[in-house]
């Protein structure tokens, strides 16, 4: 930008010039443009961050072949099918020690996500440049990739030093997609995109008519039913952000016109003010509202071919609940049509609402203040004000694991604020990871019913015990280990008890809780161990993209 034009070999080149010399290019690739710097150059990387406004949330690298990727990351055969596959997706998988990547690529992780060349440009330049590159997508945080000409132009311009383009048109921008390696050499895939949807996946019922799904606010995907299949869009995004929302709308439109569907029906989630849910009001068609978790739920039976009933542990950060509150901790007994609420996490208030979110410190108070022990946080001027909220209970009241793990990740001094979702919550699994699980100690939960009888998780003694052994100078790694452990396994024992109780012989575990490999490793072994059957996400993400898929597959099974 605001550099002579050149074309062929010479724009090659000058690319490839510009990289060695730390520069950050704007790369044409199939579904959008990337911004690329030499991964190597903690200064040029440092740049990217401060241009693209994006503090801390890790970077891929892109790589020319599974040598260089193996150079950087440990990959089994699995992950190096993932990674070789068609879809050519991002890969996350621990980072090689000593591996020439600067810190500032993946700050605080010890994962890294890698990805092959998949166009010919990116064959070309990686080949020229003779090293891997960072390859992010090609926007400021928060706004959908550029993959228009004149677009890139416009937005990336302020970005870059440089941009290389190609001659053929993008018609829909699509993000890369992105899998994890677990343990055990096994693959779980975060983000159902570019090389991976859309692919249809069959329904375990039927859909009588066709059928529109909305999925939900964050990681936004639609979907579209086709007799016995059921389509996903591309991943889209958060749908709070103007531009991301008009992408939304595109999907809506290029998904229907691509399958030639006329949908005849609306699933949305529940909450009233999703976007989703208020263009699914807008269309003047028949609606089916499907409760948030249980479309989790459906969408992990979706992807084994199952109908239920399971039981289903749904964690995430947030979903609207049937009485109005944020549900996030949820034990269902679920089938496709419809679920049974039969446990869940302690409820507890979120001061300040979605500023809770933003700031997990606040809900370290509130879990504080619930386990009667002392917080870290009298340093912030408003900690009275907050504690305040918290004991009067003034605030959404919520039953979100994600919400326990921001809190628990806050009060051991990881992370008051963060810069990206869930990012509490991934430095708090990293920080666990670093403890062999056979190290790890195990402190109370409190598992008891209610009036109704409905199972509940009461964190509070485990809360307290973390804050006590931090002050008698434990080790954060070793309290984030014992956390994990102790959850997990209390989790698990709620789920065995549960199980049995309702004569369900399968768990299902959902939400983007369980994209903690961690965590998941823990519950998967204590529910095996019981005898039980465990289904897990592998193809659809566990997250709120695969919403859409749960809701179609609900609205199926209802009609």
């Amino acid at each position: 930008p605001g550099a002579s034009d050149v074309g062929g070999e010479a724009a090659l080149d000058a690319a490839i010039a510009a990289l060695r010399a730390g520069q950050i290019v704007a790369v044409k690739g199939i579904g959008g443009f990337h911004l690329a710097v030499d991964a190597a150059d903690g200064a040029a990387v440092g740049e990217l961050r401060r241009r693209k406004a994006r503090d801390d949330k890790p970077f891929a690298v892109m790589v020319a072949d599974l040598a260089a990727a193996r150079a950087l990351c440990t990959l089994g055969d699995t992950a190096a099918a993932a990674l070789t596959s068609p879809g050519r997706p991002i890969v996350i998988a621990p980072r090689v020690g000593g591996a020439r990547v600067a810190a500032a690529v993946a700050p605080g992780s010890p994962d890294l996500g890698v990805l092959l060349t998949y166009s010919p440009l990116h064959h070309l330049l990686l080949a020229g440049a003779g090293r891997p590159l960072v390859m992010t997508s090609g926007n400021l945080s928060d706004e959908p990739i550029a993959h228009d000409d004149d677009d890139a132009l416009a937005r990336l311009a302020p970005l870059v030093d440089g941009l290389l383009g190609h001659d053929r048109g993008i018609h829909i921008r699509c993000d890369d997609s992105v899998v994890r390696v677990l343990a055990g050499d096994r693959t779980q895939v975060l983000r159902r995109s570019r090389g991976l949807a859309p692919e249809p996946l069959p329904l375990a019922v039927a859909a009588s008519r066709p059928i529109l799904a909305v999925g939900a606010e964050l990681k936004a995907t639609v979907a579209v039913t086709l007799g016995t299949d059921v389509v996903a869009s591309h991943h889209i995004g958060d749908l709070e952000h103007l531009a991301t929302y008009r992408s939304f709308l595109q999907a809506v439109d290029h998904l229907c016109q691509l399958y030639g569907v006329m949908p005849e029906m609306v699933a949305h989630d529940l909450h009233p003010e999703y976007l989703s849910t208020k263009l699914a009001g807008e269309l003047d068609l028949p609606l089916v509202g499907v409760q948030h978790h249980h479309a989790h739920v459906a969408s992990c039976l979706t992807e084994h071919g199952r109908t239920g009933p399971v039981l289903g542990l749904a964690f995430d950060g947030t979903g609207y609940g049937t009485d109005g509150t944020l549900w996030g901790g949820e034990l269902l007994v679920a089938d496709l049509r419809g679920f049974e609420r039969v446990g869940h996490l302690a409820p507890i208030t979120m001061p300040g609402g979605v500023a809770a979110i933003r700031e997990p410190w606040r809900m370290g108070l509130a879990w504080a203040q619930r386990a009667q022990v002392g917080d870290p946080f009298n340093h912030d001027p408003r900690h009275d004000a907050v504690l305040d909220l918290a004991t009067r209970g003034q605030g959404p009241v919520t039953t979100s694991m994600g919400r326990l793990f921001d809190a628990v990740a806050a009060l051991l001094g990881l992370r008051p604020t963060v810069s990206y979702e869930a990012q509490a919550a991934i430095e708090l699994e990293a920080l666990a990871r670093s403890v062999p699980r056979a190290e790890a100690s195990t402190y109370p939960v409190d598992l008891g019913r209610d009036a109704t009888g409905t199972m509940v998780i009461d964190p509070a003694p485990l809360v307290a015990a973390l804050v006590t052994a931090k002050g008698r100078g434990t080790a954060p790694a070793l309290l984030a280990a014992a956390f994990h452990e102790s959850i997990g396994r209390a989790a698990a024992t709620a789920a065995i008890d549960v199980a049995r109780e309702r004569g369900l012989a399968t768990v299902a575990l959902t939400g983007g809780v369980f994209q903690n490999p961690h965590l998941s490793e823990v519950v998967e072994e204590a529910l095996d161990a019981a005898g039980l059957e465990v289904l897990v996400h592998r193809i659809v993400p566990p997250n709120d993209g695969g919403i859409s898929i749960g809701q179609a597959a609900v609205a199926a099974a209802q009609s």
